[in-house]
């Protein structure tokens, strides 16, 4: 069996070079002003270059209408449109961020 080469900390040091993390490329859409990924459909509105791909507000008002729906059957009370979760995440962590300035 023959001898295996040395491996330096140089050696892994250049091949892990390559795997940092990147943060995601975010791009103004046009139509609504949202953030989203660059080569990407908007979260928001849909559109991608101008064009609608996915009628995301409909499919949005749909599954509010089939959770207030859901809600009455169970007889609790109907909240307003669902909002988007990363908003609420948003909006909690702000509210962490409140209370730990306080």
């Amino acid at each position: 069996m023959s001898v295996r080469m040395r491996h330096t900390r140089g050696h892994s040091a250049n091949r892990r070079s390559h795997h940092a993390l990147v943060a995601p490329r975010l791009t103004k859409c046009p139509d609504c002003g949202a953030m989203h990924e660059r080569h990407r459909v908007c979260d928001k509105c849909g559109k991608y270059r101008g064009r609608l791909v996915a009628d995301i507000p409909s499919k949005l008002k749909a599954r509010v209408e089939r959770r207030n729906a859901k809600l009455k059957a169970m007889g609790e009370e109907v909240g307003k449109e669902e909002e988007d979760p990363k908003e609420e995440k948003k909006k909690t962590t702000k509210k962490k961020e409140a209370k730990e300035n306080k």
